[in-house]
């Protein structure tokens, strides 16, 4: 079915847009990739489509109801599955008639869906959750569950129209070849907001939201980063142009400056060798002067106008280009161990998440954690770190400092504004003006400093992360992270790489995202099964 978006706007609570006069329209069956950087509005687009949200301005317009799978799926918390797959009322209305009751009002809610407790459960074991009944709560599964839980409302509902955030999330990787397939294969019409490449380049269309509104590529993500990259050299091409002229205008100013000072020295002498009566001589004197006095702020004008071309080109190069931040390095030598864990187990009551693990991390390891979704690999790290103790086994931890970088960055104080979240972390006791040098290098603009991080989005965090890793004092021997690319737009991901890549102490990585694994040079697997 078709979307038609017109003249829309949103604003935040403290009445500050997020966007205005955003137009659109997909047509039935199109499907198209939603990007543009962290923080511009993307999630809230779709919340808007889906009607979570309500626009300012501005109209949508839908032949059907979206289903939307969000993005952050803690708030979903304290729903069933049933409630979450929009169920709920019928499985009610059909236990109740299976049970001798007769309310009309029962039969009107079943919508002769005779057939909806058998469909939910296949719907659920296409997803691979055969195990999981209607009546559990969401907060009792892992986050990759949970999304498999709104992708199987797809398979359920069979919807016209299917709006996905970041829908590759912590899935494992069985369960993103599923959702690649899905995508592919659907004739429904589809906007994706996504960070995984792989899903990005299925999809043919590419829009990017960016502060001039929506603009509209007519192709994959690659060819999408291809364009991009044209421009990023035509905007380098126009840098060097406008450099030249501008030193050839500065040194053409210079050359007036001094023919000026020449004339005046030249008038000077010639009026009083010359019996010119003074005030003839003084009238010729201050009209050459003036003359002179124009063109000069003529040209001075030029050469401003120049300079602020020169300041925008570079502004608009900075946004393409990829951060490096220093996010610390280990003193440790390489090879001591860290970890020594024997037979190591966890569960909840006698059942353990796993079979007994034996293994060792020593410092320098790279190391990836492996398993399926439910596996229990968030929990492995937290035995490792000692915010656990272990069902069965032994675990000996040497002394090391580290960092624990979850994938809803818990390190940042949501109460505390983006300035003083880096100054708490200032352990270094770095002067002011090179914090804020550091937060406007990592591209949070000087409106962004007094912002209550409770309102960053993921890219943000993830970067005002690395800043209080830079202004830290504190020497890291290790860098755990659990899907740290979840929710990351493509500039913040190269952000993130680029930092892990140059780190040299330990790293222990939770990911499903081959690209950022391969790129840090991970070269050892340890699976949870």
């Amino acid at each position: 079915m078709s979307l038609t978006i017109r003249s829309l706007t949103y604003r935040h609570s403290d009445k500050e847009v997020l966007f205005e006069g955003l137009n659109l329209t997909l047509n039935p069956g199109e499907k198209a990739a939603l990007v543009g950087n962290n923080g511009i509005g993307k999630s809230t687009l779709l919340q808007l489509i889906a009607g979570k949200l309500l626009p300012a301005a501005g109209q949508i317009i839908a032949d059907v109801r979206p289903w939307y799978v969000p993005q952050h799926l803690g708030q979903y918390d304290s729903l069933t599955v049933a409630q979450a797959l929009g169920v709920e009322q019928k499985l009610r209305s059909l236990r109740a008639i299976l049970s001798g009751e007769t309310d009309p009002q029962f039969f009107t809610d079943l919508a002769d869906d005779w057939e909806i407790e058998e469909a939910v459960s296949a719907a659920l074991s296409n997803w691979n959750l055969a195990h999981i009944t209607a009546d559990q709560r969401l907060c009792e599964l892992s986050g990759g569950q949970k999304t498999k839980v709104f992708l199987a409302g797809i398979t359920l509902h069979k919807p016209e129209m299917i709006l996905l955030d970041e829908p590759s999330n912590h899935l494992d990787a069985t369960s993103r070849e599923q959702l690649y397939e899905l995508v592919q294969s659907s004739r429904a019409t589809l906007l994706v907001v996504s960070h995984d490449r792989t899903l990005l380049n299925v999809l043919p269309t590419t829009l990017e939201l960016s502060e001039s509104g929506i603009t509209v590529f007519g192709g994959n993500y690659a060819f999408y980063r291809e364009q991009k990259e044209g421009q990023v050299g035509a905007l380098q091409a126009q840098l060097d142009e406008q450099a030249k002229t501008l030193k050839q205008s500065q040194q053409k100013a210079r050359d007036m400056a001094q023919q000026r000072q020449k004339k005046e020295a030249n008038g000077r002498a010639a009026g009083q060798s010359q019996s010119l009566p003074r005030i003839i001589a003084g009238g010729r004197k201050s009209r050459a002067e003036q003359s002179t006095a124009n063109l000069l702020n003529v040209h001075s004008e030029k050469v401003a106008g120049i300079a602020e071309n020169i300041r925008q080109i570079r502004s608009q190069i900075q946004a393409y280009q990829v951060l490096k931040i220093d996010i610390g390095t280990s003193l440790l030598h390489r090879g001591k161990m860290l970890i020594d864990a024997e037979q190591l187990s966890f569960g909840y009551g006698d059942n353990p998440l796993w079979k007994p693990l034996t293994f060792q991390i020593r410092s320098g390891d790279r190391i990836r954690i492996e398993g399926d979704n439910g596996a229990g690999k968030t929990t492995l790290l937290r035995l490792l770190t000692g915010s656990l103790e272990p069902l069965q086994g032994t675990i000996q931890r040497a002394s090391f400092a580290y960092l624990y970088l979850d994938q809803d960055y818990t390190m940042i104080d949501p109460n505390r504004t983006v300035y003083e979240q880096v100054e708490h972390s200032n352990s270094r006791h770095l002067p002011e003006h090179e914090l804020k040098s550091l937060l406007i290098y990592s591209q949070f603009r000087l409106d962004r400093f007094e912002q209550p991080c409770s309102g960053l989005s993921g890219g943000e965090k993830m970067k005002l992360a690395l800043c209080c890793l830079a202004v830290s004092n504190q020497s890291l021997d290790m860098l755990i992270l659990d899907e740290p690319t979840n929710n990351l737009d493509g500039q913040s991901l190269a952000v993130l790489t680029e930092s892990v890549k140059n780190y040299n102490g330990t790293l222990l990585v939770i990911s499903h995202d081959t690209y950022f694994i391969r790129e840090v040079g991970i070269d050892n697997q340890l699976r949870v099964a």
